[in-house]
């Protein structure tokens, strides 16, 4: 009997194997493909450099910077590239430019100047009272204003989450934002509190490394070694004694005392139904609608655009197919080759499922009009390719909050199994790696629990010292 089986072995249950081996426990990571690392696949193709899944990390501290620091990978890390000055919203076939400042939205007339009088009033606006679940469009309209609310969170919604605002909670999905209403009556309000007080809003700087997002999967797995299996299949999951057997298919089972699902949510749905339905019932019913990745290369001079920003958004009342793109090789270097750009178009999600699932050559014709017509794209790209995604990012649909109560205390009904993932804390790899970090704490701590009671035998190699103290948490190297 070993002591946790994470299963899933994408960055969360890479993250949360490596705390666990890190503090002295004996592990292994169940993956049913032939490779680790989920979604974060970072490709090569002539000279470009494709990501299939996320394409940066954000934040440059904490746990991932603690991370990537014992994985050895800090010299491969390559920032936001200098010519990123602006960011861009679709709006009537066109691209409007605003800068990347604080206010830019204030000095800028992609809003109109009802809308921006509408946006500096937003600490009049009489605080909310009651507490029941609101979406992202009603809080925004109500504290900054119709026209903001649809010209600005909308796109952000759909470039960030794959989501529509109408049907994302506000408290699930930005609960910072939600918290400065309740505290400080204003989200302007707690901007202008925080800053008296000397502090600021914690900075989100984007970074990547040479090759990819998928050099932090891939150095974990490596660290991890053999404690990996991938190819691993595993169809059911059932209490055993004081632990749980796991079918990994073909006649083999694994023992373990706690387990770690790091899947997407409708596979932890399915592994859970035999051990708790309402958590099974939760886990089903988060959402993650398809999504597909065009990627095209083109020569420099095929492009008019300056390409001076991260790349665009459109709010959905604009009609179009693309609800945003990446201005790829501007934003880190070495995404394509000398003389040459490269972008990535994201088409379905919430906003329209049916066209993630069209024909590749369709969705290319689709990505490549867009450019035309708001980029100067012209001729035929040099590198293109797709990657369909038949899930994509989960929603954080109203009521998730009370999904994840469930979820959070799946543990308590089971001792020892323990959820995590991108549906807990955000899709980012940041906020999968913090949550996975987090979970592993817990599992720790109810492995320590176990053995001092007594219950079972086989503690990792540091014995009863081997969970964590809070502290280790930022001492531990």
């Amino acid at each position: 009997m070993i002591d946790a089986a994470v299963i899933g072995g994408g960055i969360s249950g890479l993250a949360a194997a490596h705390e666990l081996r890190r503090w002295g426990y004996e592990v292994c990571v169940l993956e049913r493909q032939q490779r680790a690392g989920g979604n974060a696949i970072s490709e090569r193709i002539d000279g470009f450099l494709m990501e299939h899944g996320p394409s940066s990390m954000s934040g440059a501290d904490g746990a991932v910077a603690e991370l990537t620091r014992v994985l050895g990978i800090d010299g491969q890390r390559c920032d936001l590239g200098a010519n990123v000055r602006y960011r861009y919203l679709t709006r009537s076939d066109h691209l409007h430019r605003i800068r990347t400042q604080p206010f830019a939205f204030l000095l800028s007339n992609y809003l109109s100047w009802r809308a921006r009088v509408r946006l500096a009033a937003e600490w009049l606006v009489p605080a909310r009272s009651d507490t029941a679940d609101e979406s992202v469009a009603h809080f925004c309209r109500r504290r900054f204003g119709a026209e903001f609310a649809a010209a600005v969170v909308d796109p952000l919604l759909g470039g960030l989450r794959a989501a529509r605002a109408e049907e994302t909670s506000m408290s699930a999905c930005f609960p910072a934002l939600a918290a400065m209403e309740r505290k400080h009556g204003s989200v302007i309000g707690a901007l202008y509190a925080n800053r008296a007080a000397g502090r600021t809003m914690p900075g989100r700087r984007l970074y990547s490394w040479r090759d990819g997002v998928a050099n932090l999967p891939r150095a974990l797995a490596a660290s991890l070694d053999s404690l990996v299996r991938t190819g691993v299949a595993v169809r059911r999951i059932r209490p055993r004694g004081r632990g749980y057997s796991i079918d990994a298919g073909g006649g083999a089972s694994i023992l373990a005392r706690a387990v770690i699902l790091a899947t997407q949510p409708h596979v932890a749905a399915t592994l859970l139904q035999d051990i708790d339905t309402d958590t099974a019932d939760a886990a089903a019913a988060i959402d993650a609608p398809p999504m597909a990745v065009v990627f095209l290369g083109y020569r420099r001079h095929q492009v008019e655009h300056p390409l001076d920003g991260l790349g665009y958004l459109t709010a959905e009342r604009e009609g179009r197919a693309v609800s945003g793109t990446l201005f790829n090789s501007t934003m880190f270097p070495g995404r394509a080759p000398s003389g040459c750009i490269a972008l990535t178009a994201y088409l379905g999600g919430a906003r329209s499922p049916s066209l993630a699932r069209l024909p590749e050559r369709d969705l290319i014709a689709l990505a490549r009009e867009e450019f035309h017509e708001l980029l100067g794209a012209r001729g035929a790209p040099v590198v293109a390719k797709i990657r369909q995604w038949a899930r994509s990012l989960p929603q954080y649909r109203l009521g998730h909050e009370s999904k994840l109560a469930i979820l959070q205390a799946a543990g308590a009904r089971n001792p020892g199994v323990f959820i995590t993932g991108n549906y807990f804390r955000g899709p980012s790899m940041t906020n999968c790696i913090e949550q996975a970090r987090a979970t592993a704490l817990r599992a720790a701590a109810f492995l320590r629990d176990s053995t001092a009671r007594g219950a079972t035998s086989g503690c990792g190699p540091r014995g009863l010292d081997a969970s964590p103290r809070p502290a280790d948490l930022a001492a531990e190297g």
